[in-house]
């Protein structure tokens, strides 16, 4: 962290030609009010134009090289020796360990206080009535799950089935309720009646959540008060956009790409399926790690509809940061044993008449292939940092998001696709053989050839389907087009996870029209 905001700071002064005290107070006034405070502005007397980023966060011993471990960094090491005693005298720059948690901060306390709810229990902050659905979009609220329209009653909450057709009030938060006039017929009933109407339910990691980090936070070049507009609701997503994910997004991406999300055409075949979305990813989530995120899904089997879930755990049981990956890969045995815990699971919770559908593992080696001879954002204006330097760095910090990938060891990349076709095979064996009460399952390997193949007749090139800044996620023009692939394949083998077609699509977005939109 430290090394990517003194590189930031000394390529703001490069590029503006100004000193380091302006670069900090420019990148300051960027910044969100109170996240201000996170900036080191102690640091001023150590960043100097002839010591790059590494020799400062060492110098002020931000980063620490440990007894017996190697030396990290991202930029190529200065002749003379980084650790001599007469240069740490000659910087005047002391430990700076306060620094070692922001949430010290008084400012900063309320909001990770917040955070840490969320991330022990994966379930909304703002839920006044604990039906596991809010009003308030971030800290796993409504950009999670499909909006709550009464966080004071727990029986109305996206999903469930319409309680006396609506005719009162809206039990389900489609929108949907009141009784037409010209007949008497409730609106829910004459519309969503025999309509086949089920959600959509995401069991992922942060490639479904969909990871980003805006590449205007590291690129001086394009950087402004506007880059840094979204922070305070990146920060409280995890960064993550869920919002814009290719099973549960909804809006307008504003984020490099377009939406286009299996949630938003299951509302386009029925509008009746209105909100019912739920975004259960974790970062670094494994199938492992799964067992225990599964248990904040909200479904009622007797009183909801039945759901279409997408488990996709597309690389991390393959990636990790240790140094010896491949001991802390998931074994297939271990794969097995945690899938089938996880659909045993979802056969106790969802209605009867859901779907399962299991993704297969990411083939990882497409990582190395286009990115590795690039620059990296931080390393564009001076052409001095690739994403190979970058992965040896993450490496080498033992923070990687997948080492077994993102290395320049051809061997191990093999070796780490080949453990992922194993995991993905387990999968597609489940599937096959396996039966459950209230689902039938699905399979269908992670469609990245046919994305690339889509992307390259639509005269794009390969790496622009992969995350820009951290080098591993794909990005939202990958995501949206994993969906139309992912759509298709459903029209083609599976009508009957799709579900018919809402003939009275257009009348019911005429009464919402007519009603203002309510």
């Amino acid at each position: 962290g430290c090394v990517l905001v003194v590189s930031v700071i000394e390529q703001l002064a490069q590029w503006h030609n100004s000193t380091v005290k302006a670069a900090v107070e420019r990148l300051c006034n960027y910044i969100p009010g109170k996240y201000q405070i996170i900036i080191i502005r102690h640091m001023l007397c150590c960043i100097d134009r002839e010591m790059n980023a590494d020799v400062v966060c060492h110098s002020l011993k931000l980063c620490k090289q440990a007894p017996g471990q190697p030396l990290c960094h991202l930029y190529p090491p200065p002749e003379v020796s980084w650790f001599s005693t007469v240069f740490f005298q000659s910087t005047g720059c002391g430990s700076l360990t306060m620094f070692s948690s922001v949430c010290t901060f008084p400012l900063l306390a309320n909001l990770c206080e917040k955070i840490k709810y969320v991330m022990r229990n994966k379930l909304p902050f703002e839920d006044f009535d604990g039906d596991k659905f809010s009003t308030f979009p971030t800290l796993r609220g409504y950009h999670w799950r499909g909006r709550d329209c009464n966080d004071k009653n727990t029986t109305v909450y996206p999903g469930r089935r319409p309680d006396n057709w609506d005719v009162q009030s809206d039990s389900n938060c489609n929108g949907i309720w009141g009784v037409d006039p010209k007949d008497g017929v409730p609106y829910e009933e004459k519309f969503c009646k025999g309509a086949g109407s089920q959600g959509v339910v995401l069991l992922g990691d942060s490639a479904g959540a969909h990871f980003h980090i805006p590449p205007e936070w590291m690129t001086v070049t394009q950087m402004s008060a506007k880059s840094f507009a979204n922070l305070p609701m990146a920060f409280s997503d995890e960064l993550d956009w869920p919002q814009f994910s290719e099973i549960t997004g909804f809006l307008n991406s504003t984020i490099g790409g377009w939406t286009d999300s299996l949630y938003l055409r299951l509302r386009k075949r029925n509008r009746c399926n209105h909100r019912d979305l739920q975004n259960l990813s974790q970062n670094g989530g494994s199938s492992g790690d799964l067992l225990s995120l599964i248990k904040s899904l909200a479904r009622n089997q007797l009183l909801d509809n039945p759901a279409i879930v997408i488990y996709a755990t597309i690389g991390n049981d393959v990636c990790n940061g240790k140094r010896d990956t491949l001991a802390h890969m998931t074994t297939p045995k271990e794969m097995l044993s945690n899938v089938v815990k996880a659909l045993r699971y979802l056969d106790s919770r969802l209605p009867n008449g859901s779907h399962v559908i299991l993704t297969g593992l990411v083939d990882g080696r497409f990582l190395w292939d286009n990115l590795h001879d690039r620059y990296h954002p931080l390393g564009q204006l001076n052409k001095d940092v690739t994403y190979s330097q970058l992965y040896s760095f993450l490496d080498c910090l033992q923070v990687s998001p997948c080492s077994g990938w993102m290395t320049s060891n051809e061997t191990l990349r093999n070796l780490t696709s080949e453990r992922a076709l194993q995991l993905s095979n387990v999968l597609k064996e489940i599937a096959r053989s396996e039966k459950f009460t209230n689902f039938d399952i699905f399979y269908m390997d992670f469609p990245l050839r046919q994305t690339a193949e889509k992307w390259r007749e639509m005269g794009g090139e390969l790496w622009q389907l992969i995350e820009p800044v951290d080098g591993f996620h794909p990005s939202q023009i990958a995501a949206a087009l994993g969906t139309s692939i992912t759509w298709q394949k459903a029209i083609d083998e599976w009508p009957q996870v799709l579900g018919k077609e809402n003939p009275f699509n257009d009348q019911i977005e005429a009464i919402f029209k007519d009603q203002g939109g309510h």
